[in-house]
């Protein structure tokens, strides 16, 4: 079992890049987690590439289309344990797509990816509004 100073970890499946500021980012991640009332146990963020994301699409949830974030809770208690996986190609194109930096695009996704595993849902309008804001709020709060 992970240790108490490491609930959070990043992994890269592709080349890895720089993301800055990895300890205090993974504290922020924790404290999403205490924020929303939840107890992390642990949570693991592969970066990977389209064509891995693509296939974990196809064999786990029957999907056939590139993702920019797939997010599995492995959780068996009520301590949150999960998997985030996030396509590094998707994150530069949805960065231009939206005008906004990759290293913006990529805390967004990061921040979405806990919220997920904090109970919010993105399948309705509704729904996706709410998690627009809070994955706002909680990028503010960074100071993005």
């Amino acid at each position: 079992m992970p240790s108490q100073s490491s609930k959070v970890s990043f992994h890269f499946q592709a080349k890895p890049f720089f993301l800055p500021k990895r300890k205090e980012l993974k504290s922020f991640i924790e404290q999403i987690f205490n924020n929303e009332k939840k107890r992390l146990q642990h949570i693991s963020y592969i970066f990977c590439s389209d064509d891995y994301l693509l296939k974990i699409n196809q064999q786990y949830l029957k999907h056939d289309f590139y993702t920019d974030i797939i997010t599995f809770n492995l959780s068996e208690t009520k301590e949150v344990i999960g998997e985030v996986y996030i396509s590094i190609d998707r994150l530069k194109e949805n960065a231009k797509q939206f005008g906004s930096t990759f290293f913006e695009e990529s805390h967004r996704v990061i921040f979405h990816g806990a919220l997920h595993l904090c109970n919010y849902k993105d399948k309705t309008k509704a729904q996706k509004h709410i998690m627009s804001k809070t994955e706002d709020y909680y990028l503010g709060l960074f100071g993005l």
